[in-house]
């Protein structure tokens, strides 16, 4: 897990410039936290099915996966890519899509619970549809 260096009492500008040492993959993981938390807090107790549904929303690519695919796009970008590397990208990418296929899954339902749209649950919930590289 990524650490970030902060005092024991903090200002919101001091966590800010904590939280600008992340890398983006971390930055967008910490991001869906603080979503996860800031929910919790307007309604802390959320009916369970509900609960199970945010923590599946919100659980991102394990960090050695997300590592790695990083590490392959960046490799592409440079056109360094062994063609073995090229294979595993393109397994790295069709597990991610399918990791966001469930997630997409998962607020589909969670909007039915809540009797609304997708993009207003995505809204209310800050998340963006994905930019792919």
């Amino acid at each position: 897990m990524p650490t970030v260096q902060v005092k024991s009492q903090v200002s919101l500008d001091e966590l800010l410039n904590g939280v600008a040492q992340l890398s983006l993959p971390e930055l967008e993981r910490f991001v869906s936290r603080v979503v996860a938390l800031q929910a919790q807090r307007k309604s802390p107790s959320l009916p369970k099915d509900e609960s199970e549904l945010l923590l599946k929303i919100n659980q991102g690519l394990p960090l050695d996966v997300q590592k790695r695919y990083d590490e392959l796009v960046a490799k592409r970008k440079a056109e360094a890519l062994t063609p073995d590397e090229h294979r595993e990208l393109l397994r790295l990418i069709d597990q991610i899509e399918k990791a966001d296929a469930e997630r997409m899954k998962y607020m589909a339902d969670l909007a039915h619970l809540r009797g609304t749209s997708l993009a207003a649950l995505m809204k209310d919930l800050g998340i963006r549809s994905p930019a792919y590289a």
